[in-house]
C-alpha cells in the first residue's frame, strides 16, 4: 500500500485534485481499483495537506438484488459513510434496450447517478479508480476505433453538474492493486459481456506488446502525460 500511496500523492501534487475543504465523492463499483481508491484516499487523510471528507456512493445496476454487506462492513471499518443508489441500469441496458454494445449506455447512465448522489450529497469532487493501464488502454481505443489521440483525463470539469472529476489512481499498474486489493470484498461482477470488450482485447494487445518491446507501457505513458515530448502536425 505504501507504493500505491506514494504514486496517489504524486498525481494529487501533480493535477492539483484534492483541495482544501474538499468532499470527495468515491464511486464505488464494488471492483478492486474503486475499494483500493477509497482505502487509499482514507489512508491519505492522515498526512495530505489538505483538509477532505469522503463519502462512497455505490450504484446497484440491478435494483436492490446485489449483495452489499462485505462491502458496508468495509466501509463501516474504515469510517467513511456508504450510500447505496438502487437502479434499473442493468435491466434497461441488457433486457430492454437489449444493446449490442452496451458499455458506453452503462457507462453514461451509472456515472449520472453517481454525479447526481454526489451533488445531493453535498459533495464537489467525485473521485474514480481509473489507472495507469486504464488510461493507456483508453488511448489505445481511441487511436484504433475513433483515429483520435486522447485519453481521459487526471482532473476534469463537468460544467452540467459543477463537479471535478479526479482520478488519483493515474500513476498506479493495476498489477500493484491486484496485490493489495487481495482481502477486499470484491463484489462478483455480473456483467455478460465481462471480458468479452474491446478493453479486454486492448489489455491483450498490450500484453502482447509487451513481450516483443519490454517496458513498452511505461514508453507509452510517459509519452501521453509529457506534453513537452509532443511533435505531431499542427495548423502553424
Amino acid at each position: 500500500m505504501q507504493k500505491i500511496l506514494s504514486v496517489l500523492r504524486k498525481a494529487c501534487t501533480t493535477y492539483s485534485l484534492i483541495e482544501e475543504g474538499d468532499k470527495i465523492a468515491v464511486g464505488i463499483s464494488g471492483g478492486k481499483d474503486s475499494l483500493t481508491l477509497l482505502y487509499a484516499l482514507k489512508m491519505y487523510q492522515r498526512f495530505s495537506p489538505q483538509h477532505f471528507s469522503l463519502e462512497a456512493i455505490a450504484v446497484d445496476l440491478t435494483n436492490g438484488q446485489n449483495d452489499y454487506s462485505a462491502i458496508k462492513k468495509f466501509c463501516k471499518d474504515i469510517d467513511v459513510n456508504l450510500t447505496i443508489v438502487n437502479s434499473e441500469i442493468f435491466d434497461v441496458v441488457f433486457n430492454i434496450r437489449k444493446e449490442k454494445n452496451p458499455c458506453s449506455l452503462c457507462a453514461n447512465m451509472r456515472r449520472g447517478t453517481l454525479n447526481s448522489t454526489a451533488k445531493n450529497l453535498g459533495c464537489n469532487k467525485v473521485a474514480l479508480g481509473h489507472h495507469k493501464d486504464d488510461f493507456i488502454e483508453t488511448f489505445i481505443l481511441s487511436l484504433f476505433f475513433e483515429g483520435r489521440l486522447s485519453t481521459f483525463k487526471p482532473k476534469s470539469y463537468l460544467s452540467k453538474t459543477g463537479l471535478h472529476v479526479i482520478r488519483p489512481l493515474i500513476y498506479c499498474d493495476e498489477s500493484d492493486i491486484q496485490r493489495v486489493s487481495k482481502d477486499f470484498p470484491v463484489l462478483k461482477n455480473i456483467c455478460p459481456v465481462d471480458k468479452h470488450t474491446e478493453r479486454e482485447k486492448a489489455k491483450d494487445f498490450l500484453k502482447n506488446l509487451d513481450k516483443l518491446y519490454p517496458n513498452c507501457r511505461e514508453m507509452l505513458f510517459s509519452a501521453i502525460v509529457h506534453t513537452e515530448r509532443y511533435n505531431l502536425l499542427n495548423n502553424e
